[in-house]
């Protein structure tokens, strides 16, 4: 290999193995361009052009498919789309947790993570043309480094996003179950009573709103109430709503009064919130003692030894300057 290497670098220069690669990569592109462009065309496509061909308006046909996927993207599914269902699956529940519950939501986060990769890799590139000469080896880091950075930034991303969701459910599911019971309580019915929570508390908890209307409208739309519920908890990805769920289906199966339940678990839901408050309470003054040992005790420690230190600096310059006298 390091024969090889200073072949090529005899031959085209230092950037050699970097244009080599660079080659390398358009050829696989122009080979798998046949491939993409001659694919045959979907017959869910054909039906779509037929039924506009027999007086379906373009706009009419987009409002019935709104949230779908990308066509756009759809011709690049097979490329954009893991091919292993539990794969699939894990990452399609992975954004939904994020918030994302579009048909072509896979599609559009393999696009990015393909798209930011192939451009900072690019801005690595180009970076690496203008800059000064360096060593292959900073060369091929400099322009690996920014790659790999755009190819898992949409996941860092996501990650984030399915974090916050989670907390922001955390917080607000207690009102929500207190507003819920409220509801029941005052003659409407399960499905009424999320409506009417979702509404209320869209102002402070948008997340949480958006998971109880998809519950309500699923409820609506005649979705067995059990198979609902399990939904809920699984998009939802918080113990509390999991535990929730399990509350009612046991409260539905056993035929006790969900108003009954709904009083119990809010009540252990506000206990449990002041625990965990108690909970960040106990943990800040561990959370302090680096910062006091970091930003106290130096200043201290000068404060106190500083003195005695320059005394006997002072005296040692004395002692010396005497001597050299003598």
């Amino acid at each position: 290999m390091d024969q090889i290497n200073a072949l090529i670098t005899e031959y085209l220069g230092p950037l050699g193995p970097l244009l080599i690669a660079g080659f390398l990569g358009v050829l696989l592109v122009l080979i798998a361009l046949p491939a993409v462009l001659l694919r045959k065309k979907d017959p869910l496509s054909k039906l779509r052009d037929q039924t506009r061909a027999d007086g379906m308006s373009p706009e009419a046909d987009h409002a019935l498919r709104i949230g779908g996927k990308n066509e756009k993207l759809d011709k690049f599914a097979q490329f954009l789309e893991p091919q292993d269902q539990e794969e699939f699956s894990q990452i399609q529940l992975t954004l939904l947790r994020a918030g994302y519950r579009s048909k072509g939501a896979v599609q559009t986060f393999h696009f990015a993570q393909f798209a930011l990769g192939m451009g900072f890799l690019a801005l690595g590139v180009i970076y690496t043309l203008i800059a000064p000469d360096a060593s292959t080896q900073k060369t091929i880091l400099t322009v690996l480094i920014p790659g790999a950075v755009g190819y898992y930034l949409p996941k860092y991303w996501v990650t984030k996003r399915v974090q916050t969701r989670e907390e922001e459910i955390t917080q607000g599911f207690p009102d929500a179950l207190d507003l819920m019971l409220v509801c029941v309580e005052a003659g409407q019915s399960l499905d009424q009573a999320i409506i009417r929570v979702a509404k209320e508390i869209r102002a402070s908890f948008a997340s949480l709103a958006d998971e109880l209307e998809i519950v309500a409208y699923e409820m609506k739309a005649g979705k067995d109430k059990t198979k609902v519920l399990k939904d809920f908890g699984e998009r939802c990805g918080v113990q509390d709503v999991n535990s929730f769920v399990t509350v009612l289906i046991q409260s539905a199966t056993f035929g006790t009064s969900i108003a009954e339940a709904l009083r119990v678990y809010a009540e252990e839901m506000r206990d449990k919130r002041v625990m965990r408050a108690e909970e960040k309470a106990n943990k800040l003054p561990t959370k302090l003692t680096l910062a006091t040992m970091m930003f106290c005790v130096p200043p201290l420690l000068i404060i106190l030894i500083g003195p005695s230190v320059y005394g006997i600096a002072q005296n040692l310059g004395g002692g010396m300057g005497g001597g050299g006298g003598f």
